[in-house]
């Protein structure tokens, strides 16, 4: 039986907010997976895993700027989003947190480089990298989806990214120009920003206004959870590569990031799904509770067979896939990608359990405690297995964690019989 019985109503707005988001996907992965190839054979492992390292590093400031607006914002602004004065109240208390929180970033960012020597030796590629923060401080991607109107930055996002993917194959032709390529990457971000932010003021007619005190501690308090989670999450997905590199050379840094955006780039599907169907589950769950049950068992269904699939492909293909993509200098990357190849299936099934059904029925509290007792497990594994294992010691780390996320989600719904109370799954 279909997921999407009937291709009208709220069906119509969900098929084109997923064709959107598909449309996205490639912008996000499929363009990066293009260049990959190129970039890797002219950087090398080396200068690719710096980069990416402070990719990493940077995604923990990007985090404190997001504070998990990207779940708690969107599933608010999902729940008013017919209320014009309640929409304005909104986007402005949260736009005004994020660069409120910007600029605790940047503080904490700039004394980190600037007195530890680690960070200071490749001070320009860090510098360069906090475009990404400044990017994600504008872009509202929160509002978008909880408005379910992602058609705007599809369009905003394929054509800058199409644009720097042009770029890239244009000006980067040595290993010298990776801070170039650092360079490109981070304007197209502040660009999308930028577009992102206008828009959304103009197309939606938000009137910006600047928050009370009240109003921002408001904001703050309701998304906490989330945003505890949010880090906890992060810790055992970007931190990965940071911590690899804190223990292991740049050169086994790009051997890890360059099997995991492959398999990044194979999941995206699965991103594209759960983004597309969260500002509608959370809103369903208001509207009508049997109408919610009915639509997440059809969704565990279909995750399921895509996270299978989408894993027995990598695990089968891993060899050819790196050979193909990355060349002979990746070699190693081929037996991380054969490891990690079990979290499409994994992530598939945990992003139900605990994304789709944990968060919109109220469970916050419950899914924080889950993320960050995972999050717990994988830093020790993580410093038991990476100074001797290094990337494999990553990869295998990850998974278990991973494993450990989906037993528990899955035992919190089994436990408040939520889905798993008849035999219709």
């Amino acid at each position: 039986m279909s997921i999407l019985p009937k291709i009208n109503g709220p069906y119509r707005r969900l098929i084109q907010n997923f064709t959107s988001l598909s449309i996205l996907q490639i912008a996000n992965y499929l363009f990066p997976l293009i260049v990959l190839p190129y970039v890797v054979r002219v950087l090398g492992p080396a200068k690719y895993g710096l980069i990416n390292f402070a990719a990493a590093f940077i995604a923990y400031f990007n985090l404190i700027s997001d504070y998990g607006f990207s779940l708690s914002g969107t599933k608010e602004i999902s729940i008013i989003r017919d209320d014009k004065e309640k929409l304005s109240k909104t986007f402005s208390t949260i736009i005004t947190i994020k660069l409120l929180l910007s600029i605790v970033s940047f503080l904490i960012f700039i004394s980190i480089v600037y007195f530890i020597p680690f960070f200071k030796n490749n001070w320009e590629v860090y510098l360069l990298s906090y475009g990404f923060v400044i990017g994600g401080v504008l872009f509202p991607s929160w509002f978008y989806q909880g408005m379910e109107q992602m058609k705007y930055i599809t369009i905003i996002q394929v054509v800058i990214r199409s644009i720097v993917t042009v770029l890239i194959f244009i000006l980067i032709k040595e290993e010298s120009d990776y801070l170039l390529l650092v360079l490109l990457n981070s304007i197209a971000q502040i660009l999308i920003g930028i577009f992102g932010i206008v828009i959304s003021l103009v197309k939606f007619k938000i009137k910006f206004r600047l928050p009370s005190f009240e109003e921002i501690r408001n904001q703050l308090k309701s998304g906490w959870n989330i945003f505890q989670s949010m880090i906890a999450i992060n810790i055992y997905t970007t931190s990965n590569t940071f911590i690899l590199g804190l223990f292991a050379s740049e050169t086994v840094v790009g051997y890890y990031v360059a099997a995991d955006k492959i398999r990044m780039a194979f999941q995206g599907i699965q991103s594209v799904l759960s983004q597309t169907v969260f500002p509608y589950v959370t809103s369903l769950a208001k509207e009508s509770y049997e109408k919610y049950i009915l639509f997440i068992k059809k969704l565990l269904k279909l995750e399921f067979v895509i996270g299978f699939s989408v894993s027995l492909l990598l695990f089968v293909f891993s060899p050819q896939l790196v050979e193909l993509l990355l060349g002979e200098k990746f070699a190693a990357s081929g037996e991380l990608l054969r490891i990690i190849s079990a979290l499409p299936l994994l992530i598939s099934l945990s992003n139900v359990f605990g994304i789709q059904i944990m968060l919109p029925l109220g469970y916050d509290k419950s899914f924080n405690l889950v993320i960050s007792l995972s999050a717990l497990l994988h830093i020790i594994l993580l410093l038991v297995l990476v100074p001797k294992y290094f990337a494999v010691g990553t990869a295998v780390a990850v998974v278990i964690t991973e494993f450990v996320v989906t037993l528990l989600t899955y035992l919190f719904v089994q436990k408040k019989k939520i889905i798993f109370n008849s035999n219709e799954i």
